[in-house]
């Protein structure tokens, strides 16, 4: 099935062949630092961006006590991503000399306690936008893969996100039917990107009515387009590509040979004819210090997990594959070599982005 994720390929029998793979791509030391540079913020309340709407003098209050589970990593959302890192790292590398602190740092904040007090700020009045769509959707990342992991603690873990998860679902569910047109830009609020990880949680979990709602939003915003404007890409402060954001997220409605045809019409440039042209080209932050033009370093890394997935929804025959690997390799590359945490800016996300791409998640079951 077109677009199902990787939860098959980590299985009991699957972790140890992708732990090779990914120790032979990119090395343990890389995998151990994109561990500790989360483990280094999950628990670092500031600097501190928070998006806080307060109805009373009673709402002023530390990161801490606002969110006592994703305080740290400088904003909600990286804390969100910063605890998936850890959770994916942890499943596929069990032995790996960071699982004992990763754990404890999963204990500490994933607590029953602090998810309700979570539950409880989501749903309060006024916060109908906090962390739509990018943040909830990384939520529900998180909530997947600590599901499908095999331990006794995941499971506590599970059972301590149920009040989060019904929380978020509900905001989403009564989003998703009002959202008349798609957000097409490069960072947080874009609906693509966002659509594509609740999609992967919902067949995750087995949700088919949001799996359908989801779906049916991606076809209702997206089946029709043509001639998609990469050659404008990117903006200044682009973490995400719009046009190939949009084209990951259709390889996981349409069935491969609808998606070959959706993208030759979407993404003409992509094509024999131009193979040699160099149709997108990786991006270099002007300043890796600042925290809006670090997006770039990103953005290098999503263009490349972007790109492998259009390709792996492909035939094998598709004439396009070599170029479109090609491409995604050099902006792999560019990617990786960025994320060092030399400035916390971004350091503090770039290593979920880092994860995300080199285990492959979100690909497609071929």
């Amino acid at each position: 099935m077109n677009g199902v994720n990787d939860r098959m390929q980590i299985g009991t029998s699957g972790t140890d062949s992708l732990a090779a793979r990914i120790e032979l791509e990119v090395g343990d030391k890389a995998i151990e630092r994109f561990a500790n540079l989360a483990l280094a913020c999950v628990h670092k309340e500031y600097p501190n961006k928070i998006s806080h709407s307060m109805n009373s003098d009673g709402d002023v209050a530390s990161p801490r006590r606002l969110t006592p589970a994703f305080y740290g990593c400088y904003d909600w959302h990286s804390a969100v991503h910063g605890h998936w890192l850890l959770v994916r790292v942890v499943r596929i590398f069990p032995n790996a000399s960071f699982v004992a602190r990763a754990r404890e740092a999963l204990r500490k904040n994933l607590t029953a306690e602090n998810l309700v007090q979570e539950a409880a700020y989501l749903s309060a009045e006024g916060r109908a936008s906090f962390e739509r769509p990018y943040g909830l959707a990384w939520l529900l990342q998180l909530i997947a893969e600590v599901r499908e992991w095999n331990d006794p603690e995941a499971r506590q873990l599970a059972q301590n996100l149920i009040p989060l998860e019904r929380a978020a679902l509900q905001r989403l569910k009564d989003w998703l039917p009002k959202l008349s047109h798609p957000v097409r830009i490069g960072e947080h609020t874009q609906t693509a990107f966002a659509l594509g990880l609740m999609l992967d949680y919902a067949r995750s979990v087995g949700d088919a009515p949001f799996a359908e709602l989801v779906a049916g939003k991606a076809r209702d915003f997206y089946l029709k387009d043509k001639n998609g404007p990469l050659e404008y890409e990117p903006s200044g402060e682009d973490f995400f590509s719009p046009c190939l954001g949009e084209a990951d997220l259709m390889r996981r409605v349409l069935p491969s040979t609808e998606f070959e045809d959706w993208l030759g019409t979407f993404l003409p440039q992509i094509s024999l004819l131009k193979q040699e042209t160099p149709w997108l080209q990786p991006v270099a932050s002007p300043d890796p210090s600042d925290p809006k033009f670090s997006h770039l370093d990103g953005l290098n890394l999503s263009r490349a997990w972007m790109l492998e997935g259009i390709a792996a929804s492909l035939p094998k025959s598709d004439k396009r594959l070599r170029s479109i690997m090609t491409v995604a390799e050099e902006h792999r590359s560019r990617g990786l070599g960025a994320v060092t945490g030399e400035h916390y800016e971004g350091g503090h996300w770039l290593g979920s982005f880092a994860v995300y791409l080199v285990t492959k998640r979100g690909m497609p079951v071929t």
